[in-house]
């Protein structure tokens, strides 16, 4: 169980903090939601407490963690499919995941992708979606601001800047 004030990311959403704890009554039962505050895009995301873990939310890492990471991030393969479809099935599965160098790999593939050949609307947004779940964890952990951040991120994984 987590508390309020505790440093949180959702696989789909990207890192928060939890800022609330709610009950709402639904069907006769009363639900309780974590309410977490992400900060990249100012977005309120909640949670029931009974299927975080299905959900796939987890702990922000470490400062050290996420230090390790960012080695780590270097030498991440970002090679993808070509059949659109396949590769955006993919791409989904790794951002569900919730793992950092899995993420990793689709914002370096589809970065890789757009310098090449250019991106759907879809995996563009995919690519911004991916890219936004890794800054707002690294922001958190390190405390480090947006800009800083996304610097870092960028120059590791190829992306282009803008």
């Amino acid at each position: 169980m987590y508390n309020i004030g505790e440093a949180v990311v959702h696989p789909m959403h990207g890192a928060g903090v939890i800022t609330d704890i709610e009950e709402a009554k639904i069907g006769g039962e009363i639900i309780r939601y974590y309410v977490i505050s992400i900060p990249i895009g100012e977005m309120l995301v909640k949670v029931p407490v009974d299927h975080c873990d299905e959900v796939g939310m987890r702990p922000v890492i470490s400062p050290e963690t996420a230090d390790e990471m960012l080695v780590k991030m270097q030498n991440v393969d970002g090679v993808q499919t070509s059949n659109w479809n396949k590769r955006y099935r993919e791409n989904v599965m790794h951002i569900k995941s919730g793992n950092i160098l899995e993420v990793a790999s689709v914002i370096k593939g589809l970065a890789h992708r757009d310098a090449t050949k250019g991106l759907s609307t879809g995996e563009r947004k995919m690519l911004y979606t991916a890219r936004q779940i890794i800054v707002s964890e690294f922001m958190l952990s390190k405390q480090l601001g947006f800009d800083e951040v996304t610097k870092t991120i960028d120059g590791i994984l190829g992306v282009k800047a803008g």
